[in-house]
């Protein structure tokens, strides 16, 4: 019987293995385990009988039956370990489960339980996913991938670990991260599970907890740091595409210094993008573009103060610069604010990324920049919980937009509710972690289609334009009468529809005439 996915298709890139899996060998491949949907007629002629409880079930009865086991977890942290467990075993089960319950599911798989799972990562660990590359890999990481059984991987999501979320160095405990990421490019862009991977480059860590914990499954040494890291990442990238050569390479939670500076290293040479400034500087883009239908003003009526000169916060900026359309206009409209105050063109520059967006004059606190500028959007990507004081959000503009992005939800600079009274009620919020009735400014808005277009026109690199091409494809997407509620984003129960909207602008920006559909089948876990 030939080997395929639930919705017909082979996996593997669409090539059926010579000989099928078959028996208990069958039941242990998660891309083509039923479990109890088995029919009896697919139990008989695949070895199967006798290998699984006599009752055969849908797989709605199967999902049902794995909500339930949700529902009775004492936390959100046994709940993505169960999770996982479903993943592990049935990967159509597990998708049919996140696509029909994704808003209620999502911070279980994501952020923000995703960062307790990092933090656990060696106490927890699931099942082998992905690959570990280390410094003692050099000269064999071809080999290494080589050994990923599944050939037409389209999507890598990689990390180092050295700035996970907004809990800084967790070193290979970051491998909690890629499989979540790549979740969400099959649950919201359909891209198959067999066509991706994630990666991690084990490089070492500077956290001495970690080095020190009994648990702890990476290296354990202080982080590979100049010539020595930069021929791991340049190796890793050139093996990836030459085995992969229809490869989307995602540089996820790298430090700030490292993520811009292999971005613009590599940028141009193969089909990659970072997250973590790209994705985020989209998706804040896309909600200042949405509440221009809200507040009636443009993007060059605002003030805009960004909390956090990381990858993130210059990744926003950058957006923005782009969006309008010269770079000296931008910097008339922003105040950059790092953890030293504000970023000046008087000092020698320490970053140069950080530069293009200075302003003259001396350093002051974000309160003063706060005074001075009385800014109508406040962005916070600093990781300081707490940041956002009733003194600097009561001298915001009128009907501001706060958008405290630093996750998870401890690292937040502010809580919708904190927001309010400083502000009269009236400002306009969304957030990086999840908060009840609040938009949830989420890059998974973004780089599910984001890939999803590139891999349909076989685009050799990202360009900016495609960023703002999906910015304003997703601020479009957002109904009015949620932006009336004070929602600057779609649902994301809409996840699919958004996707293959952002999708659709991003080819068209590579050029590519026809409909995603033309592609592939999306996959759909039926």
């Amino acid at each position: 019987m030939r080997s395929q996915y639930h919705d017909g298709r082979t996996p593997r890139g669409g090539t059926a293995p010579s000989a099928a899996p078959h028996g208990a060998t069958l039941l242990s491949d998660p891309l083509l385990n039923k479990g109890t949907a088995f029919t009896a007629h697919e139990r008989e002629v695949l070895g199967l009988r006798g290998l699984l409880p006599p009752r055969v079930t849908t797989i709605e009865e199967q999902a049902a039956a794995v909500l339930a086991n949700c529902a009775a977890q004492p936390d959100d942290l046994a709940r993505y370990v169960l999770l996982n467990t479903v993943r592990d075993q049935n990967e159509t089960l597990y998708y049919r489960v996140l696509l029909d319950h994704l808003e209620e599911l999502l911070p279980i798989v994501y952020t923000p339980t995703v960062g307790t799972a990092c933090r656990q990562f060696g106490r927890i660990y699931p099942q082998a996913r992905g690959l570990y590359l280390t410094p003692e890999d050099r000269g064999q990481v071809a080999t290494l991938l080589a050994h990923w059984p599944y050939p037409d991987v389209r999507v890598i999501v990689v990390t180092d670990g050295e700035r996970i979320l907004g809990l800084g160095d967790l070193g290979a405990n970051g491998m909690g991260i890629p499989p979540g990421k790549l979740a969400l490019y099959v649950a919201a862009g359909g891209i198959a599970p067999a066509q991706v991977l994630p990666v991690c480059l084990d490089t070492g860590t500077e956290r001495e907890e970690l080095l020190r914990d009994p648990y702890y499954l990476g290296t354990r040494r202080r982080r590979l740091r100049g010539e020595a890291y930069d021929a791991l990442v340049d190796e890793f990238v050139a093996a990836a595409s030459a085995r992969f050569p229809k490869v989307l390479i995602q540089f996820e939670d790298f430090a700030g210094p490292n993520a811009l500076r292999l971005l613009a290293r590599y940028r141009d040479q193969v089909c990659c993008f970072n997250d973590d400034v790209q994705g985020t500087g989209a998706v804040v883009l896309a909600v200042l573009l949405a509440a221009e239908r809200r507040t009636g003003r443009t993007l060059t009526d605002e003030r805009i103060v960004i909390a956090g000169a990381g990858g993130a916060g210059l990744g926003i900026a950058a957006s923005i610069a782009a969006a309008m359309g010269d770079g000296a206009t931008a910097r008339e409209h922003l105040w950059l604010v790092d953890s030293r105050g504000l970023v000046v063109c008087s000092e020698e520059p320490r970053n140069r990324h950080k530069q293009v967006f200075a302003r003259p004059g001396t350093r002051v606190s974000l309160v003063e920049v706060v005074q001075t500028a009385e800014p109508t959007v406040l962005i916070g990507v600093s990781t300081c919980g707490a940041l956002f004081t009733p003194t600097i959000l009561s001298h915001l503009a009128a009907e501001p937009l706060v958008l405290p992005l630093s996750n998870p939800t401890p690292q937040a600079e502010c809580t919708p509710e904190a927001v309010q009274r400083p502000t009269g009620g009236r400002a306009l919020v969304a957030t990086g972690s999840p908060f009840p009735g609040t938009s949830q400014c989420n890059n998974m808005y973004i780089f599910p289609g984001l890939g999803l277009g590139l891999l349909a026109a076989g685009a050799p690199c990202v360009t900016d334009g495609m960023f703002l091409a999906a910015a304003r494809t997703l601020a479009a997407l957002t109904p009015a009468d949620d932006l009336d509620q004070g929602l600057l984003l779609p649902p994301l129960g809409d996840i699919r529809r958004i996707s293959r909207g952002v999708a659709q602008a991003v080819a068209q920006e590579a050029d590519f005439a026809g409909p995603i559909e033309q592609w592939q089948p999306v996959y759909l876990p039926h």
